[in-house]
């Protein structure tokens, strides 16, 4: 949600924001409208992407271990080439980390 604040932000810089997640495009679409999102979300219901980029792991939690999307930012550049990796995200300040290494590349 906190990228859909900045959305114009990065677009000045040329930036597109895409979120992925496994859930359906309807559980996407309810809650792009229920937390005002103006940015791009992708289903990947069958984990392909999550497991080409490695964040379909192994978690755990309280004891017990299991498979999920272990939430993780990656900044590729207009030739394809990962440029950072942020992983096990957390929201606090990210956006802003996310923002200044993007006008690095710039």
């Amino acid at each position: 949600m906190i990228f859909t604040k900045y959305k114009d932000e990065f677009e000045k810089l040329n930036t597109t924001i895409l979120g992925i997640s496994k859930d359906s495009c309807d559980s996407h679409k309810k809650f792009i409208e229920n937390k005002k999102l103006n940015i791009t979300l992708i289903s990947d219901k069958e984990k392909e992407i999550h497991k080409i980029y490695g964040v379909w792991r192994l978690k755990k939690f309280m004891g017990k271990e299991f498979f999920g999307t272990i939430r993780t930012t990656f900044l590729i550049d207009k030739e394809g080439i990962i440029r950072t990796i942020w992983d096990n995200v957390k929201v606090k300040g990210h956006v802003e980390e996310v923002f200044e290494e993007v006008k690095k590349l710039k």
